[in-house]
């Protein structure tokens, strides 16, 4: 009777963590570049005795690579990349990688993303322009043109796909695998005037909120139902011994 409890805490606990990803996915399905949190389940077989109960853990999150829809948005300083590239910013650690191409220029010329990090070059250093200089063309290199002639050129990285991501801020992300620069730049793909959407799907995030609330509340009900068989059998026996 005890394991039973056990094995409905434990899916409860996993559902909880289930729907925080859930929620957090959908408030942030508007972000430009957003990556869906996924979680990966995973049964733990505990032995009791001869029966074997299945417990069920907190599970692995992931972050889901799938591609966003690319929006014309006609912004100059709005980029998408496309493929298995991503730009990179100087984070407080180091380098984060993001699809998110929301930049501006500060006042001194540094290109930065819609938080104020330094957009990063090639060679993981900062890029500046002259913020007099007129308006910038970025081609699909990453490479900036300002009144005629190259000025600077953005980094497109390539993270591998064995690597582990780590959730930095909204659409940022970290890497435990080094990120590989593209060189060349040929093939990187980057459009200037258009944003990459969130790779999120309302319609199948919110089926799935639903479906897991409905879990939620099944598990919370037997953990109930457990209670009072648990409380019964003592009132019984409290009787029988009393008798």
């Amino acid at each position: 009777m005890t394991s039973g409890l056990y094995v409905a805490l434990s899916g409860q606990i996993a559902l909880e963590k289930r729907l925080n990803t859930i929620a957090n996915n959908i408030a942030n399905m508007n972000t430009p570049g957003f990556r869906a949190e996924e979680v990966k389940f995973e049964q733990v077989l505990a032995g009791t005795g001869r029966k074997g109960v299945a417990f069920v853990t907190q599970g692995e999150t992931y972050l889901s690579r799938r591609d966003g829809g690319i929006q014309y948005t006609g912004n100059p300083l709005d980029l998408a990349v496309e493929g298995n590239h991503w730009f990179a910013i100087g984070g407080p650690q180091g380098p984060v990688y993001t699809r998110d191409g929301r930049i501006s220029i500060s006042d001194s010329g540094e290109l930065q993303s819609v938080d104020g990090y330094p957009i990063l070059d090639t060679g993981g250093s900062g890029i500046r322009i002259d913020p007099a200089g007129g308006a910038i063309s970025i081609g699909d290199d990453g490479g900036i043109t300002q009144g005629g002639r190259q000025v600077g050129q953005i980094g497109i990285f390539d993270i591998p796909p064995e690597a582990k991501l780590a959730r930095f801020e909204n659409s940022g992300v970290t890497s435990d695998i080094p990120a590989q620069p593209v060189e060349d730049g040929i093939g990187a793909g980057v459009r200037q005037g258009y944003l990459e959407s969130s790779n999120i799907n309302p319609v199948s995030e919110m089926a799935r909120l639903i479906e897991v609330t409905r879990a939620f509340e099944n598990a919370a009900a037997a953990i109930g139902e457990h209670e009072n068989a648990t409380t019964e059998a003592i009132r019984e026996l409290g009787s029988t011994n009393g008798g």
